[in-house]
């Protein structure tokens, strides 16, 4: 019985593993003083990170609309599958869930919405569990157990050059009432259940990647590691070649999607990895 997949381009899945999987990805949309670009469509991640500083008034985001998710469904049932597994950001978070589970409501319980709890490689992660699950013939049943697995492990952290678009965000709570105390301050955050905490931070940024590094050790022994950054390819490559022994599988190193961009700003590092515990 074959089974489609669908996510959205905050997942960030890198273009190649999209076509070796036919993962079909919907873009989050990045709105620019009244005009609205589609992830990886109409802006390059380049493109927008070298434009997001000098950016007034600053971006903002918005979720695909209903119609886009629907279209994925109905091109993926009409050409033979006979489910649909939706993975997407955090409902508390993003608008995205929420319109891929109005749009899977048209089709009769044949798409299957899963709020992730994670952004990035924390979704990505979860979409390539279940598309390896879906390449092994393994059915629908097993493939969500596949996913819950990695929904429970799945870390996702970073260093932030600033809290300040974090605190523009307005979409977490504590970063407002720190920014005082942290204006001078790299904060390191972590994503958990679609809930941002607060790692601490650090005075310098040598110091927060040595932090950031501790972090990912006390996770215990990895399945899968990714390195993400915003706009920071050299430090990113870099920062590979100092964690690669912590994995034998392959690393990615993924320029994290605008939509994510937006509300953390450029110049950011930080780690997606799926522990072998749950810790």
């Amino acid at each position: 019985m074959k089974i489609g997949l669908v996510t959205d381009s905050t997942a960030d899945v890198p273009v190649e593993l999209r076509e070796r999987y036919e993962i079909e990805v919907v873009p989050a949309l990045v709105n620019i003083k009244g005009q609205s670009f589609a992830d990886g469509v109409d802006i390059t991640r380049e493109e927008f990170y070298n434009r997001l500083p000098a950016m007034n008034p600053m971006p903002t985001t918005s979720s695909p609309s209903v119609g886009s998710f629907q279209e994925r469904y109905e091109k993926l049932l009409t050409s033979g599958a006979a489910q649909v597994l939706s993975i997407h950001p955090p409902n508390n978070l993003s608008g995205i869930y929420n319109a891929a589970r109005l749009a899977a409501e048209g089709f009769g319980g044949r798409v299957h919405v899963l709020d992730s709890g994670q952004l990035s490689l924390g979704i990505g992660f979860q979409v390539l569990a279940a598309a390896e699950a879906i390449a092994r013939d393994v059915l629908l049943e097993g493939v969500l157990e596949i996913v819950e697995s990695v929904r429970k492990r799945v870390r996702v952290a970073a260093l932030l050059d600033s809290l300040e678009y974090v605190r523009r965000s307005g979409r977490v709570s504590w970063a407002k009432a720190m920014l005082g105390s942290l204006l001078r301050l790299q904060p390191l955050i972590e994503l958990r259940y679609g809930i941002v905490l607060r790692l601490g931070q650090a005075r310098t940024r040598l110091q927060g990647i040595e932090r950031l590094v501790e972090a990912l050790d006390s996770w215990g022994p990895l399945e899968r590691l990714a390195v993400l950054h915003t706009n920071a390819e050299t430090a990113a490559r870099k920062l590979l070649e100092e964690v690669r022994d912590r994995v034998s599988t392959p690393l990615l190193v993924v320029n994290v999607t605008p939509a994510i961009g937006t509300h953390v700003g450029p110049n950011g590092l930080g780690f997606a990895a799926v522990p072998i515990d749950n810790r």
